[in-house]
């Protein structure tokens, strides 16, 4: 059972490993299928952390929110969130 900051380094860590940076966006529903088999309540805790993710400033959203890339301004913040859940 993931915790949320455990699901938004998942989330960080998906999009990092696919190089979804700034223009180069992956689309929403797919993430979100793809998060929901690894947590759960299917897809609402993913969509939820996504927008809490987007409000921090880590994601950019395009395309009304049907997308999304990482912000390449928040490298250093986003790989520091990502190791302290792994370690």
């Amino acid at each position: 059972m993931l915790n949320d900051r455990e699901v938004k380094a998942a989330i960080l860590e998906f999009l990092i490993k696919k190089g979804r940076w700034g223009a180069h966006y992956f689309p929403t529903d797919t993430l979100v299928n793809w998060m929901g088999r690894k947590v759960e309540k299917d897809g609402k805790r993913v969509k939820a952390c996504l927008k809490e993710l987007a409000n921090e400033g880590y994601l950019l959203l395009h395309k009304k929110g049907e997308t999304a890339s990482l912000n390449p301004a928040m490298i250093e913040k986003i790989q520091e969130m990502i190791k302290t859940q792994t370690s």
